[in-house]
């Protein structure tokens, strides 16, 4: 993960109490990344294995972490606790959740909501779908914005001379993995963004998930400013091109609701 404690050079902390804070953290962040041994953990954080150890087991004794034997460590039930407290705190996530909750009953698919964290979406709530569909997606997760439903859907509240930039860097990471589906040329792909932001809704065809479809529209708050995105998404079979087009105004609608709670008000 670009950016997180585990990257930092704790050793140069001044003060020992808010070192051990550091490294504390760091841990809790490697093993979410999935770093789950003694070994890994201290080679990332370049930690003696001793001391790796001693960490892992207060996190374990505390409820952070929990140790599976043979396995490795696993993010522990304090931080679920912790985690749903701070979903709740979250005005947007609280205000939005008996929109997204409607949606998904009314149309059996799975519904998301996310904000911009830089260059990506970061979806802070979701809600399955009734068909057992199984997707990547899951809440604190981080995707492109240009590929996602929900991406494109936040992009309309940015300025037209981001969206090529945007776009070039979900054109770099497809060819970094074969298993990325390749977007539209960028003209056709502009043109289509242009559409969106005219009807006021996005698509997303397999363009983030191979047998994957979205329809997502943007939420905006009381100075008329796109603060977030929900979308619904299901397998291709689901969503026929015929559906997306009659789920749009529905998906557009519950945004708008959802933009309402903040304070936005139609023209």
């Amino acid at each position: 993960m670009t950016g997180s404690r585990s990257d930092i050079d704790l050793e140069r902390r001044p003060a020992s109490g808010t070192q051990t804070l550091l490294r504390g953290l760091a841990v809790l962040e490697c093993v979410a990344e999935g770093v789950s041994d003694v070994k890994g953990i201290a080679a990332r954080l370049g930690t003696p294995r001793s001391t790796t150890h001693r960490m892992l087991s207060s996190l374990v004794t505390e409820g952070y972490l929990h140790h599976v034997p043979y396995k490795g460590y696993l993010l522990g039930p304090m931080l679920i606790q912790l985690g749903m407290k701070a979903m709740e705190q979250r005005p947007l996530v609280a205000l939005a959740r008996p929109h997204i909750e409607a949606l998904a009953q009314r149309t059996g698919d799975t519904v998301h909501l996310g904000v911009i964290e830089g260059v990506e979406v970061f979806y802070l709530d979701k809600i399955s779908g009734t068909r057992g569909l199984e997707m990547r997606s899951r809440i604190g997760l981080r995707m492109p914005l240009a590929s996602t439903g929900v991406g494109k859907a936040l992009m309309l509240g940015l300025p037209r001379e981001r969206w090529h930039a945007l776009y070039e860097d979900v054109r770099a990471l497809s060819a970094q993995s074969a298993d990325r589906p390749p977007l539209a040329p960028w003209p056709e792909f502009e043109q289509r963004l242009a559409g969106y932001l005219e009807q006021g809704w996005s698509l997303d065809l397999e363009e983030n998930e191979v047998g994957i479809r979205c329809v997502g529209a943007p939420v905006r708050d009381i100075r008329n400013h796109v603060v977030a995105a929900i979308s619904v998404a299901s397998a291709v079979p689901y969503m026929p091109e015929s559906r997306m087009a009659d789920l749009g105004p529905i998906v557009r609608a519950t945004a708008d609701a959802i933009s309402e709670e903040l304070g936005w008000k139609r023209d």
